[in-house]
């Protein structure tokens, strides 16, 4: 099936890949809010860790995914996406983190990992205008290895839809 984007799917994708990690989280056990604060998207709390992280989710639609990649953070005309994050992150005693939401018409991948992990292995150049979050075959499979990036992978299948 052909992705064909409403008006306001932008604002929907960000809805869904909030509320679909909420999901998760909660199905693991943790107490979860949608924060909804500038840098800060969710806190999930686990209790059996007392472990509170502050997550800033990026959601995204693509008709493909090899060789594609999201945006983490911007750093162009006067941003810093990275820095929102960690001051959201300090005024509500946060762990700092990041989820990936991505989908194409037959799959959806969810992927969470803390900023510091991503910094240490994924953030690249610290120069570069723009942090991302590659999606190629060869990434995927590093996704995959690493203990420390959260994976969840989810097929669509259309059983009756327009």
């Amino acid at each position: 099936m052909e992705i064909v984007k409403s008006s306001r799917h932008a604002k929907l994708i960000g809805s869904f890949g909030e509320n679909i990690i909420c999901n998760w989280f909660s199905r693991s056990g943790f107490e979860v809010i949608i924060a909804d604060h500038t840098g800060l998207d969710i806190i999930a709390y686990n209790p059996a860790t007392e472990k509170r992280l502050g997550v800033t989710v990026k959601s995204r639609t693509r008709s493909r995914l090899e060789g594609d990649s999201v945006n983490i953070f911007s750093y162009q005309e006067g941003q810093n996406g990275h820095q929102k994050l960690l001051d959201a992150c300090l005024s509500f005693a946060c762990e700092p983190w990041i989820a990936i939401y991505i989908e194409t018409s037959k799959t959806g991948y969810i992927y969470l990992t803390s900023l510091n992990n991503y910094d240490e292995r994924y953030r690249g150049k610290p120069d570069k205008k723009i942090d991302d979050w590659k999606m190629g075959e060869r990434d995927k499979e590093i996704y995959r290895n690493d203990p420390e990036v959260k994976h969840i992978r989810i097929e669509f299948q259309e059983i009756n839809w327009f």
